[in-house]
């Protein structure tokens, strides 16, 4: 069985994705096979927030050119849009930066 740190991999931190940050919408990447409800109960675990809903995409691969003009595929991978409930602490992911 996946751990929580195995299903949730890294917060995508961009400004698109920061600006719903207000709005308690967070965007994370998750592993492939793991589903909404596995992800709610590992953001839940790891940041202890109370999550309301979760939507998932899968994010296709792109093509790029890998040497010498020979085609390849970069990877896909799969982000889930987290919203947390209202009543939820909000998730900070500076702390402790310098």
């Amino acid at each position: 069985m996946a751990t929580a740190y195995d299903i949730i991999i890294r917060p995508i931190i961009t400004e698109r994705a920061m600006s719903g940050a207000a709005d308690k919408k967070y965007v994370f990447e998750v592993a492939k096979d793991a589903g909404k409800v596995e992800i709610k109960k590992a953001v839940e675990e790891i940041f202890g927030v109370k999550v309301a809903s979760v939507n998932t995409m899968n994010v296709p691969g792109k093509q790029k050119r890998m040497g010498a003009g020979r085609p390849g595929m970069t990877r896909g991978w799969k982000k889930a849009y987290v919203q947390l409930a209202a009543d939820s602490k909000t998730i900070e992911f500076f702390e402790g930066m310098v």
